[in-house]
């Protein structure tokens, strides 16, 4: 039986991810829902397998089944990168070491802060505005072969987690409370504060929320022949 994943779970989970800590990532997945974190772990999950650490190419051909039945924005792109570790397709998206959160808060932010750039040879996520409040130079700007420009969606897509989120929901009155809470101005804080009244549905919101951010930040990576590079640069 699967645990939920708590804070602390989550944060030994990213840590795992970010040190390309196989074992330890592969322990957490072997005691918690995977498909609650397809894609924050993909990257690392791979990676685990193609050095060869015993169970991750079990683990990651489950995932790349699990990503290819669930089917959301960027889950396809993901499975794909699986199923190369796991040989059974190639890929030939280039390698860059981005953060895809960060690059999530530069196309879903907060409008007035969100858009940027991703420097090439870094993978660094910029904001069109940095913490100074001054913009790019006109010769960074003009630099086209180092940076990939990034535009500021719309908060369409948010919304849609949101909706599609409330019909996961066994519990029909929160349902309920929830469907009128998106309605109008003010939609997305008046749905966390109706969803603080229960904190296990909260707790699976930022994760199902995450997962749909990140996939469509892959998703768009993907689109402009690009993946997250795993911690081993590889």
């Amino acid at each position: 039986m699967t645990e939920a994943w708590t804070d602390d779970a989550l944060k030994a989970l990213r840590a795992a991810c970010r040190t390309a800590d196989g074992p330890s990532l592969l322990a957490l997945l072997g005691t918690h829902e995977v498909g609650d974190v397809l894609q924050q772990c993909g990257d690392a999950l791979g990676a685990a397998a193609s050095r060869g650490v015993p169970g991750a190419r079990e683990t990651a051909a489950r995932c790349a089944a699990a990503l290819g039945e669930r089917g959301w924005p960027g889950d396809e792109v993901l499975a794909g990168q699986l199923d190369t570790v796991v040989g059974s397709v190639a890929t030939v998206l280039r390698p860059l070491p981005v953060d895809l959160e960060e690059l999530s808060g530069l196309l879903e932010g907060d409008p007035a802060w969100s858009g940027g750039r991703i420097d090439l040879n870094t993978g660094e996520c910029r904001p069109a505005v940095v913490d100074t409040e001054e913009p790019w130079s006109e010769d960074e700007s003009d630099d086209d072969e180092r940076w990939l420009h990034v535009p500021s969606a719309e908060s369409r897509d948010a919304y849609r987690d949101m909706e599609d989120f409330i019909v996961t929901l066994d519990d029909r009155d929160l349902a309920g409370f929830l469907g009128i809470a998106i309605r109008g101005q003010g939609a997305f804080r008046r749905f966390k504060d109706m969803l603080t009244t229960s904190p296990a549905q909260l707790q699976r919101y930022r994760l199902f929320s995450a997962e749909r951010q990140l996939g469509r930040s892959r998703a768009w990576l993907a689109d402009h022949g690009y993946r997250p590079a795993p911690p081993d640069g590889n």
